[in-house]
Parts: structure tokens; sequence; C-alpha cells
């Protein structure tokens, strides 16, 4: 049972990508805007373009905890500091006075990038389609994840299934590649993006586009029926919902979040 449940999952993935495949539109002119020289600051293309900037590089205006009892507050774990938004590290679960943040708003339809350093060891995460408050998730801040993960060294890249829970991949459900592309995380940044055009989504990385997907639809539905989300109703199918920044209990620097509007 648990090998034919096995096959099914990589049948369900294969069908997900095949039908993403057919998508005409072409983001990568979008995702490949150069950015400003200045971080956390806009170029005049972007600003021609529609870019809005989600974190001002000086103050955490725009973000709150996610916890439904906390929101409206900014935790006291998350620092802004030298153009940087960051977390403390703790001991492998929330950080003290941390805990998971969100923009304030919530966005349908969008290409967001956000720049990223990681530690060693480090795990976090950007998610989208957040809504604790949506009925039967109990508060939980539950959604979709670009996962950010040091994958030699944090245990969970060896776990879920044909590497699905390491760094770019939409956690436990599509793994990502993995290439030169990545570049040094540690030392210098990378830069994640994520398109959200209705029901098709795209993960990139550093200009490199990891994985596309369509929500949704039967295939989507098995892929999750097989994850850790089962339990979710109707996960990853809101048509809106809050950008969430994870706090896994590890060091990890963002800047130059900005977002796009389609």
């Amino acid at each position: 049972m648990k090998r034919l449940s096995a096959l099914l999952l990589v049948l369900a993935l294969g069908m997900l990508c095949a039908c993403a495949g057919g998508r005409g539109t072409d983001y990568a002119k979008y995702v490949n805007t150069p950015a400003a020289d200045t971080p956390n600051t806009l170029s005049a293309k972007e600003k021609a373009d529609g870019w809005q900037l989600l974190f001002d590089g000086s103050t955490p205006a725009g973000w709150q905890c996610a916890s439904l009892q906390r929101q409206g507050q900014f935790p006291e774990g998350w620092k802004v500091e030298d153009g940087v938004l960051y977390i403390h590290a703790g001991n492998g679960g929330a950080s003290p006075d941390g805990g998971d943040i969100i923009t304030t708003r919530k966005f349908r339809n969008f290409i967001l990038k956000v720049d990223f350093q990681i530690s060693e060891g480090a795990n976090s995460g950007i998610k989208y389609f957040i809504d604790p408050a949506a009925p039967g998730y109990r508060g939980a801040a539950i959604g979709c994840e670009f996962q950010v993960l040091d994958d030699e060294r944090h245990p969970d890249a060896k776990l879920g299934v044909k590497g699905n829970r390491t760094l770019g991949s939409l956690y436990d459900l599509i793994p990502a590649p993995h290439g030169d592309w990545e570049g040094d995380l540690f030392n210098g940044w990378g830069t994640a993006a994520i398109v959200v055009d209705g029901s098709h989504v795209e993960h990139w990385l550093n200009g490199h586009k990891l994985l596309e997907y369509e929500r949704g639809n039967q295939e989507w539905d098995a892929l999750v029926a097989y994850s850790k989300y089962r339990n979710y109703p109707d996960f990853g199918n809101f048509e809106e919902g809050h950008i969430l920044l994870q706090d896994h209990g590890c060091l990890v620097r963002y800047r130059n979040i900005k977002i796009k509007e389609l």
C-alpha cells in the first residue's frame, strides 16, 4: 500500500507539472528586472513596471505577528538593522519573542521577490496564501512555502519525498532542482521569486526557474492529500492570502522584499 501511494504521488506530480508546462506567459522579464543599486529601493524601471516595496529597510511597517492573538503587533525577536530584516537564532523552534510574521494585507495575483541570506544549518521559508483565520486552520499560519534551507546541514533536506523539502522546493509537495545558480547563500545573497497568476504558480531562484504548477485541480488535490497538509481544508486554493516569513529558530536575513501585483 505504501508503494502504491508513492506511485500515485509521482503520477500526480508528473501530471501537475506537465499541465503547468503549457503556460504561455513569460514572467522572466519581470523576475529578472535589475534591482536598484541601493538595497530596499526601487529602480526607475521597477517603478515604471508597478513594483512596490514590502520592506522599507528601516522599519517593520507593513508586517505583523502571524498569530491571531498578536496580530497588529510586531515580535521583538525580529530586528531591523543595517537595511536587513532578520530573526535571532533560537533552539530549533521559534526564537524567543519571535514567531512567524505576515504582511498586514493580503495579495491575490503577484510576482514577489525577496533577497535572503542563511546561516549554517538554517531553516526558514517564504509562504503565501496564508490565512490563519480560515475555517479549519485553527489559527495556524499554514500555506504554500518556498523552502529556505541549508540543504547540507539541516536534516529536513533528507525528509519528505524525492527532495521536496530542499531549498527552493514547494515544501513537502514539489522538489526543486539544484545547480550553480544557487550561489553562495552564506556570504552573499540569493533572490527568491514567486509568481502567482490565478491557478498558475512558479518558483525562481537567482533568475532560474525552479518549478511551476497549477493549483485547484484534481492533480493538485491528490498531491496535497499525500502531504503534511492533508488535513487543512482547501489547502493552496485560496484566492488571496498574506505573505509570511518563517521563524524556525535559525538566523536568516531578508531584504529587498518587493511585489508587483498582476
